[in-house]
């Protein structure tokens, strides 16, 4: 397991089975955000320590059942759910499909069902909360690849608007971990995007890859000096990486 541990919260409302299973995580070095017998319980839990997977009882008694508990968080707070049943007819896995639950553990369990069951669906939603990224990134980056002056343009959503970028009007794309900066004549423009996206985004008609962190608009190109490229009316030169640097030369007819 990873130094940081994984904050897990039970939802189950026989005491016996909640006892077994805050045992099997405490033993596998997991922190217990609680245990809750009913829907109102598991929502103060998680509202006062947000868990990172939640273990829940389909068939808990009170307000909401499982089910409906499972909807609602979903909703308000996107966390994983693992089912715990002992119900086992098919209508009930019907109604538990709508909420789409990345794992049943059926009663009664071994400590394997429990421990496979949060190490698949934590792998699982970690790569659902990628490709939701991923697709956050195409809705925040809106292209147009020609309006009917002909002029190639970009939007990029920026604090809460969308902004219109001329791609002449652009200097510099430079990467930040997860974002990439538009270094523009009217300012910077932070996304959250890959510089692969951008890059495919730009096409290299206008643009190159310098650097992993760099493209650079090619008629803003002023000269290269030392292999960083100087730029016209910017105050930063642009590192050429090696791995990009035949590129470049052959982009600009280099003699």
């Amino acid at each position: 397991m990873p130094s940081e541990k994984t904050k897990v919260l039970i939802v189950e409302d026989e005491s016996i089975v909640a006892k077994d299973i805050h045992n099997i995580l405490q033993k596998n070095n997991f922190e217990i955000v609680g245990v809750a017998n009913n829907a109102d319980t598991a929502l103060n839990y998680i509202a006062q320590d947000k868990p990172d997977i939640i273990l829940m009882d389909i068939m808990i008694k009170g307000n909401m059942n499982g089910i409906e508990l499972s909807h609602k968080i979903k909703e308000e707070y996107d966390l994983p759910v693992v089912f715990l049943t002992a119900y086992s007819d098919l209508s009930t896995l019907e109604k538990a499909k709508v909420v789409e639950p990345y794992a049943y553990i059926t009663k009664p369990f071994k400590n394997a069902d429990i421990l496979s069951a949060i190490e698949i669906t934590l792998f699982r939603f970690k790569k659902d909360q990628e490709r939701k990224r991923e697709r956050e990134i195409l809705y925040s980056i809106v292209e147009n690849k020609e309006n009917d002056a002909g002029t190639h343009l970009i939007f990029v959503k920026s604090g809460g608007k969308m902004i219109k970028i001329k791609y002449e009007d652009i200097y510099v794309v430079e990467a930040l971990k997860d974002y990439v900066t538009f270094h523009t004549k009217q300012g910077r423009y932070i996304v959250h995007a890959t510089m692969k996206l951008i890059e495919d985004k730009l096409g290299k008609k206008e643009f190159i890859r310098a650097h992993r962190s760099y493209i650079v608009r090619i008629d803003k190109i002023q000269s290269i000096d030392n292999q960083e490229i100087v730029l016209e009316s910017f105050p930063k030169t642009i590192p050429i990486g090696g791995n990009y640097k035949d590129e470049v030369y052959q982009r600009l007819n280099l003699l």
